[in-house]
Order: structure tokens, then sequence, then C-alpha cells
């Protein structure tokens, strides 16, 4: 970013104040950041003027993970459509771009959403509950879902979606400024995984500063990138589309068992995963699916990772279908805790039983949680406060900066710049 865009601290934070929206919460017409729209402000100083106002705009950043291929091609090994892509192209994802046969990423802190949620919202249930996560999105993604609930903003490119130029530094101070408590810094609503730069280098930063980093992702990512990327967050969220590969063919134009594969590098590596299902009437509930979905899950990830099963309603290209019963929701979770799983939840159905934590020991309510409401009456130094049972998560932010992977991350492939 240059001096003349953003030309002190103080600037940058009216700027946060304007561009602020959250998308995922309400969709917003053509996709673009509306100026203050959800209310947050950094500093309390008024919105500022049109001048300061977001903009559709690239950030251009040298890419981490390519080949290259003769003729100025290159090869994108950053998730599994390994695209190859020719001189002035671009990837599957539109946020990628081949510049004379060096890969660059154009999100690099280009931003067009930027909110302070629950954690609760991403959802995550067992990390630092009742907490704060700073949360930002670039355009882009490397699926195409049909159900995509922020489709304004991930099936578009960055130069039709207004945001704002926002450095590492920049969004970690923001943070770390915040009145509202943020510990966390998360990468949602869009997909991460294509502004994978931006958010390595912003999480380890974040690191340094006392903030730990959630991704919230779809996980089509390739094992290299994601193993380097666990060097610097502290903890993920998969949406785990469904168990076929006839559903991901069809409903999101990618392939189900690259999913699977980052679910098992994750497990290896020792971060702490939660997992989501959004289940779509006679699209991925059937009780045979789900049980083979809640088996492999328990055998791969164990039966202490906490899986969501959360409620569809139509939107974006599937209006067309209900919203997922309940008594469906009910089956799901029934069928996911006969698996051996611990701690199963139901999702987008206020003042559900299943939105709370339960001892797996004795089964007194540990979390109580109404919406993004917690009570943590039930849960003392990271156990039961009946019996003493031990439950599984992330509950201090000294906890989620202490961790570390399993293994050895591999440095990422970074081809030197052409002369």
């Amino acid at each position: 970013m240059s001096g003349e865009a953003c030309r002190s601290r103080r600037e940058f934070l009216r700027k946060i104040g304007a561009g602020a929206c959250a998308l995922c919460a309400a969709g917003l017409a053509g996709g673009r950041a509306r100026g203050a729209a959800s209310g947050l402000s950094v500093t309390g100083e008024p919105a500022p003027g049109p001048a300061d106002a977001p903009q559709p705009q690239v950030a251009v950043h040298d890419a981490m993970w390519f080949e290259r291929l003769p003729d100025k091609a290159v090869k994108c090994t950053l998730c599994p459509r390994e695209c190859t892509v020719a001189d002035v192209e671009r990837g599957y994802c539109g946020v990628r771009e081949n510049q004379g046969g060096d890969y660059k990423t154009l999100v690099y802190g280009a931003l067009c959403t930027m909110n302070v949620d629950p954690i609760e919202k991403k959802p995550l249930f067992h990390y630092l509950p009742g907490t704060k996560a700073f949360s930002v999105a670039t355009a882009g993604c490397n699926m195409e879902c049909k159900f995509c609930q922020n489709w304004r903003i991930s099936q578009y490119r960055p130069e039709q979606v207004e945001s704002l130029l926002v450095p590492p530094a920049d969004l970690v101070r923001a943070a770390k400024a915040q009145a509202r408590g943020a510990l966390t810094l998360a990468y949602t609503y869009s997909e991460p995984v294509v502004f994978y730069e931006y958010m390595h280098d912003t999480a380890a930063l974040g690191r340094k500063n006392g903030l730990g980093s959630v991704m919230i992702s779809n996980g089509y990512i390739r094992e290299p990138a994601m193993r380097q990327l666990c060097e610097q967050v502290t903890a993920v969220k998969v949406d785990l589309k469904a168990f076929s590969e006839k559903f991901y063919a069809e409903q999101c134009a990618a392939k189900l068992a690259p999913v699977l594969h980052t679910l098992e590098v994750l497990a290896d590596v020792g971060i702490h995963t939660e997992i989501v299902v959004l289940l779509i009437p006679t699209l991925n509930d059937s009780s045979d699916e789900l049980r083979d979905m809640a088996k492999w899950i328990a055998k791969t990830m164990g039966p202490d990772v906490p899986l969501h099963f959360s409620r569809f309603h139509p939107m974006y290209r599937l209006d067309n279908l209900p919203s997922t019963p309940v008594a469906t929701l009910d089956r799901a979770r029934k069928i996911a805790l006969d698996a051996g799983l611990r701690y199963v939840y139901v999702g987008n159905v206020p003042f559900h039983e299943g939105e709370s934590t339960y001892c797996p020991k004795c089964a007194k309510t540990v979390i109580k949680r109404v919406g993004y409401r917690t009570d943590l009456a039930g849960l003392k130094d990271g156990a039961c406060a009946a019996c003493g049972q031990k439950i599984a998560g992330v509950w201090t932010q000294d906890q989620a900066l202490a961790f570390k992977p399993k293994a050895k991350a591999p440095a990422p492939a970074r081809p030197e710049p052409r002369a």
C-alpha cells in the first residue's frame, strides 16, 4: 500500500470503519462492501467521506506455490486443481495471474469484508468459546458451490468487488485495538485458500503479537501448502460438503478425495479441527451416506473432533429446494453419536439442544449455547465441572498460541523471479 493510499494509522482505522461489513450475515447487492454497513468502528470516529470509500481493485503480490513451465506458462501447486496457466491468464479461482512467467496473487490485502464476529459464528465450538474473531475475506474461491451463501464475493473477481487495501501489519494492529476483545484473526466468508499468501503472512505476524488465527475453509488445498500454513494458524474449520464424489462434481465443480486428504493431514499435524456439514434435502442427507461419513471421521480424525450439522436454506442456484427439516438434523446427529463421535452439533436451529456441549462421561451440560450466547459454567480448566472429564478443545489463548505441528512442514516451492 502506498503512503498516499493510507497516510497514517488513524486514516487506516477510519477506513476500516468505512469498509466493514458482514456479507455472511446479509447479502449485499452486487457483492460490494458498503461503507459502515455492519456498524463496525475501530476508533469510534464518524464514518469517512466518499474519498475514503472502498473500490474495486487488485493488490499484486508474489504467489508462493507454483512451478514454471515452457513458454512462460506456470503450474499452480496451491490447490488440487493444479491449473496450468498461460502468460497473462488466470487460474480457476480468478484471483491468481501469470505475469510474464511469474505467478501473482491479485488479492494480497484487498479486503472486501471485515467484521468482529463471535467465534461461534464460524462455527468453532471448542476453540476459545465466548470470544470474538476479527474476520476478513477477499474475493475469489476455488470451488463453485450452487448453494454458496457468500457467492457475491466468492464467485466474483477482485475487479468486481469493492475492497480496501490492508497490509498484514495494519490488520494485526486493528485487531489488537478492538475494544470488543478480539483474540483471533479469522480468514473466512469466501475461501482463504485463494488468498493464501495474505493469510499466511498475517497469521505469522499475529502470532508474534499474541493473536491466534483460524482458517475457515472448504479444505481444497494441496498437502504441502496446508502443512506450511499449519506453522502459523492455530485452528481450522473445514466445510465437508458431502461424502460422495457425485455431489462434489455436480454441486461444487470439485472432488471429494482431496478434501478428505486435507482432513487426514490436519489430523496428522495435530491442529485443532472442526467439521461442518450443510445438510441439503435429497442431495447429501441419506442415512447411509451420513453413517459412512461419521464412521470415516471417527476412524480418521478420532472421536473428539467436533462435527456440526447445519440447516440449509434456499439460496443462490439451489433456491428450488426446501429448508432442511429439523428431523433430518436430529437423525444425522444421532447417527454420528452412534458412530462414536462425542461432540456433535446442530446449527441454524435456534434453541436446539444440539447447540450445547455435553460431557461424554456424565452427560452434564458443559457449555450452554443459545445462538451465539455461551454459558461456560459447566467448564472448569478444560474439563467437566461436574465429574472432571477432560473436554477436547482449545480453551485459553496461551494454549492456542502454544500449538506447533507434529511434523516439520516443507518449504514452499518459490521459484526465483525471472531475470
